[in-house]
């Protein structure tokens, strides 16, 4: 199975233009900045002059409830913004930092920028090519009234002969949302409550099967419901949980605003001149760190990936811009100010390339091998066959792989650490013996076997942002990584819901009504699987899946460009918004039905 997902991924995006260093341009991160930037162009900057409409839209000042649709500008983009400001926020920039350094984060922010301009042009193709012909008011809540997204406007907007294109990516898409928007955000909840297993008697696997069943279970409650019952539970967990894990990162931030020059410092010169990153990425460093900083930047606003277009086609308008213009704040709320700040904490707090106690599990999934070479410490496909360690040190000889564990490699083995075991201090009793790497087991000299050890590791994922978050917040107490375990919580259970929405009308599309309830319960399965498969798997099977559900979204939006074009520039110059000025303030001053 790991062979078959390092190959997709090799071919989504490890390969691509060739440039002399051995590491190639994937086609993937040249077609989503490629697009951005033409969109930008195109546009005339509308990320930029229109960035202030759109807050007065999501206001709902602009709002006529009799106007189609299934739900307000607001909670459109709450349940977009759920979908978006989630694991990728959090899981999303460790990784993003470990594997391409602090660099990474910069590369996040251009993605960010120009992906304004293409959630901006999805977003208005969607509600303007939508089908508000499904169902009818007196129809099942989970059904909804309408259903939009890329499907529709590459077969509409494109021509019928481009069906085969919008059934290639309503199925894509569908594999998507069981991945990267659900089991994903469920492996990140039980891997990271997985470490709290000891408090309640549990061993770490079983812990995760327990959190996986609770998680599965409020994610089935909601999405019941359909897209009404998601855009209320959105409308009030998105803002909440975003203010709680924001106002912890911005407190850091200050407590430590002496360091905060010297880390954008480093954000900005590790972006064009990184060093090696903790994870070794050895040559060709420059690219690799641009990759993981694209890549990561994507998965957490999804601009270009067609999802958000399904969630903001069901908002109440028959104005597709003024729903176009609400989106394009995604991006710029998701990666500019959350995903920065999240950067800046385990930057400044210095954590991304600090080790700390760690039990490893020499059979565990974070285990892989590295070895030195020209380059760096690189990636090594085969293990060695032993590994001596002498007075907890192993002892290779130059070119040998090396035992590694979130691949960065490990100093020194011990076979006991003292209660909390959180210093270097805590580490008992210096290993002396061989490891077994393909039989995951070391035997010390006196033939005790082990099958874990512990020693000096880095956190990578989830855990490391908590580990920044409770090292920042240490001063005020010992509650600061309780944040993240929160915010983890929220943000992956809200992530989920949405998704479920952006593939029940892709299973619609596919094959009509009937299909939404069955993939309701498919939908749930796979986010209990994802909750307990193996970390590295599941974040590498969801970016395969990202990869291929670009590349037809991304042709039809450049293709209907000038459509686009035509339909933004008839919005600002008809002031369209200001006939519905009367209808929301009737709105705002009827009394509500409980009042009544």
């Amino acid at each position: 199975m790991q062979d078959l997902v390092d190959g997709l991924i090799n071919i989504v995006w490890g390969e691509g233009i060739p440039t002399g260093t051995g590491n190639d341009i994937p086609i993937v991160v040249i077609l989503l900045l490629g697009t951005g930037l033409y969109l930008t162009l195109r546009l005339g900057f509308v990320q930029f002059r229109r960035l202030f409409h759109g807050f007065a839209v999501t206001s709902g000042k602009y709002d006529d409830p009799d106007e189609p649709g299934d739900v307000p500008h607001f909670q459109a983009l709450t349940t977009a913004l759920s979908a978006t400001v989630g694991i990728g926020n959090i899981a999303g920039v460790a990784l993003a930092i470990h594997y391409g350094g602090p660099g990474a984060l910069l590369w996040m922010w251009v993605t960010a920028v120009l992906g304004m301009a293409t959630k901006f042009s999805e977003v208005t193709l969607a509600q303007h090519y939508r089908d508000v012909a499904l169902g009818d008011d007196d129809g099942p809540d989970w059904l909804g009234t309408v259903s939009g997204g890329p499907m529709y406007y590459i077969e509409k907007g494109l021509g019928s002969g481009w069906k085969w294109m919008a059934v290639f990516f309503a199925g894509m898409l569908m594999i998507t949302s069981f991945l990267t928007g659900n089991a994903n955000q469920a492996n990140t909840v039980t891997d990271t409550l997985s470490n709290y297993s000891g408090v309640f008697g549990l061993d770490p696997f079983t812990m995760k099967v327990v959190v996986g069943l609770l998680v599965a279970a409020i994610v089935a409650v909601v999405i019941i419901g359909g897209v009404t019952r998601i855009g209320r539970f959105t409308g009030v967990v998105a803002p909440v949980m975003a203010a709680i894990y924001v106002l912890g990162g911005v407190v850091i931030l200050a407590m430590n605003a002496s360091e905060l020059p010297a880390a954008v410092s480093t954000v900005v010169t590790e972006a064009f001149n990184p060093q090696s990153g903790v994870a070794g990425t050895g040559a060709g460093i420059f690219l690799l760190t641009m990759i993981y900083g694209v890549q990561r930047g994507l998965f957490s606003n999804e601009a270009g990936q067609g999802s958000a277009p399904i969630a903001h086609s069901a908002a109440k308008t028959d104005e597709p811009v003024s729903e176009g213009v609400v989106a394009l704040l995604e991006p710029f709320i998701d990666t500019i100010i959350v995903c920065t700040i999240t950067g800046l904490v385990i930057v400044v707090t210095g954590v991304w390339d600090d080790t700390v106690p760690t039990d490893l599990d020499l059979d565990g999934g974070a285990v892989s091998y590295r070895v030195e070479g020209e380059g760096g410490i690189i990636s090594s496909e085969e293990p060695p066959t032993e590994i001596r360690i002498v007075n907890g040190e192993p002892r290779v000889q130059e070119g040998t792989p090396q035992f590694a564990w979130n691949e960065a490699v490990v100093s020194r083995f011990y076979t006991g650490c003292a209660a909390g075991c959180d210093v270097a201090e805590d580490f008992q009793d210096p290993f002396n013996g061989t490891f077994y790497p393909a039989r995951g087991v070391a035997i010390a000299n006196d033939g005790t076997e082990y099958e874990n050890l512990y020693g000096p590791a880095v956190e990578t994922g989830a855990p490391l942002t908590q580990l920044a978050f409770a090292r920042g917040l240490a001063p005020l107490g010992n509650w600061g990584g309780g944040i993240v375990v929160l915010s983890v919580l929220l943000f992956a259970i809200s992530t989920s819901i949405s998704w479920s929405y952006y593939g029940d009308r892709c299973a619609i599309y596919l094959f009509g009504e009937s299909a939404v309830l069955p993939y309701k319960g498919v939908f749930v399965i796979m986010n209990f699987l994802g909750g307990i498969a193996p970390l590295a798997t599941v974040w590498a099977i969801g970016d395969i899946a990202l990869g291929l559900v670009i590349i037809p979204n991304l042709i039809a939006i450049v293709a209907l460009s000038g459509k686009l074009r035509e339909i933004m520039d008839s919005y600002f110059e008809r002031k369209a918004w200001l006939s519905n000025v009367d209808a929301a303030k009737r709105a705002r001053e009827a009394p509500s039905a409980d009042e009544e």
